[in-house]
């Protein structure tokens, strides 16, 4: 080759990298500041206000510092936690109005609280379809509720059978089983000292509502289950840890030794969960194995041309762990919390459940369903102490929400469940206070039918496994009272606040005394 010719090719290789590196700087400026300030300027168009767009990190500094400051102070029992949880939200709503906005990073995030907003958004759903998922969260969780479109029509019309009536009462005795070991387990720490001793209830309820989850998903394999479920927790708080970095482009894919140990549980879990598959399958095709747990349900799918494949199938197992565990341990402890506290309600619980079951016979489905204090003072735990603190959605063109709003595309919008749960103009001025008489004649006359109570969500994607830990918590909670009464430990710290759901900051330790 000539010089002439290399000296053509090194000018051409220039221009490509030259090339290449423009656009990557342009794609990032665009992402970190032209973006969010066309969304901006959309926003303020619609005569909004909000808080101003800060380079690339939006309100992520600012929020971060609100909830260390807010965590800073002790609260009581009766206090507003919500600072704890959803500073910047509930001080942008006082400075801007009910429909605001702030950034979420480089992305504008629209509040929604007006009730009509939210039951568009809730009913729209390939108008506003769940936000996408950051990479980093597949390596702990899709399935059906984080997809969309044909893919979330698809298995939501394939999972939905899991968690009907009938489904439910052949799961009721696993139930039974998994509540009782924990309420014995109790029952010897509590004789050991005698007639009353201090156990703190949040490690038991995360114990067995993962127990459940496996012996209902996994029938005979719930002990491999469990092991998945503890690389499960893990993984929760190994993304968190990732999440609060999400904003630094490429950072996924470096070595760090977070997400190296993210990858290999990954892997594991997939590996597990295989295996799992593989072998009920075998147990299947010989007639050997259930069909009616969620993992037989979702392989008879799979034997159809439009069942689900494989790996769909591992991904809605990993799901149903996450979400079946968190939602149902998170309403037990508040409930025990709320019950230790508002002693009254306990004692009148304890009263239906000796007149409706006894306090020797064993729950069953249709005596469960039949305990209507039990309901309300569940509904208005919900309410107080919903497990998730919002609910997201995106916007991936240019939408039109209400008659007189069109939100950019690229933005989001957030409804904040917790400020709607807690919102006096629309559950009066006692609001904050625990009033399960709210609930007396049902959801629907304690909301006026408006769409006001949202812990399982609302419209077509509402959680399709609300029954099912509505049902569950119920048999905890009567097993648990058959046997104990329990009141607040002088040690226990009232202190919420956000993993992946609403925790108890530091546990809940609980008196408890035997019947």
């Amino acid at each position: 080759m000539s010089d002439t010719e290399m000296s053509a090719v090194a000018v051409a290789a220039a221009i490509v990298v030259v090339t290449a590196v423009a656009v990557w700087i342009w794609k990032g400026l665009n992402m970190a500041w032209l973006r969010p300030k066309n969304q901006e300027a959309c926003l303020k168009r619609q005569g909004l206000s909000g808080t101003p767009f800060t380079f690339l990190v939006g309100d992520a500094r600012r929020e971060a510092s609100m909830v260390e400051q807010a965590k800073s102070r002790p609260i009581s029992l009766t206090d507003d936690y919500m600072p704890r949880i959803i500073p910047l939200i509930l001080q942008t709503v006082k400075d801007h109005g009910k429909t605001t906005y702030m950034w979420m990073g480089p992305k504008a995030s629209v509040i929604v609280t007006k009730l009509e907003h939210i039951k568009e958004v809730l009913n729209r759903v390939y108008d506003f379809p769940k936000p996408p998922k950051h990479p980093v969260v597949e390596l702990f969780a899709t399935g059906v509720a984080l997809c969309d479109g044909e893919k979330w029509s698809k298995h939501r019309k394939i999972i939905n059978p899991s968690f009907h009536l009938e489904k439910l009462k052949v799961m009721t005795p696993a139930f039974y089983e998994s509540c009782s070991e924990m309420t014995s387990k109790w029952e010897r720490l509590v004789s050991e000292q005698g007639s009353s001793n201090e156990i703190d209830i949040w490690p038991y309820l995360c114990d067995v509502t993962s127990d459940v989850i496996s012996r209902t998903a996994f029938g005979s394999s719930y002990e491999e289950g469990n092991r998945i479920f503890e690389l499960q927790e893990e993984q929760g708080r190994r993304l968190l840890k990732a999440l609060e970095l999400a904003f630094i482009p490429g950072l996924r894919f470096l070595p760090t030794k977070n997400n190296m140990r993210m990858w290999q549980i990954d892997r594991e879990v997939r590996s597990r969960l295989k295996e799992i598959i593989m072998k009920r399958q075998r147990a299947m095709v010989s007639g050997e194995a259930p069909k009616n747990d969620l993992l037989g349900i979702l392989l008879e799918s799979n034997s159809g041309d439009h069942g689900m494949s494989i790996e769909d199938v591992i991904e809605e197992c990993r799901l149903f762990h996450f979400a079946g565990h968190e939602t149902t341990a998170v309403l037990l402890v508040w409930t025990m919390i709320m019950l230790s506290h508002h002693k009254q309600w306990q004692d009148q619980a304890r009263e239906e459940i000796l007149e409706v079951i006894g306090k020797t016979n064993k729950p069953n489905f249709d005596t469960l369903s039949r305990l209507k204090i039990m309901s309300m003072i569940v509904n208005e735990v919900l309410r107080l102490y919903p497990p998730g603190k919002l609910l997201g959605r995106t916007i991936e063109k240019e939408t039109k929400l209400g008659e007189d709003m069109t939100l950019p595309g690229g933005a989001q919008v957030v409804i904040p469940v917790l400020m709607i749960h807690r919102d006096p103009e629309l559950w009066g001025e006692d609001a904050h206070e625990f009033k399960p008489e709210r609930f007396s004649e049902g959801i629907s006359k304690a909301t006026k039918n408006q769409v006001s109570y949202l812990p399982f969500g609302w419209g077509p994607r509402f959680c399709p496994g609300q029954n099912f830990a509505l049902m569950e918590a119920k048999m905890a909670l009567v097993l648990i009272m058959q046997r104990f009464s329990f009141e607040l430990s002088p040690s226990y710290t009232h202190a919420p606040h956000m993993v992946l759901t609403l925790h108890p900051q530091f546990g809940a330790p609980l008196i408890f005394h035997m019947l």
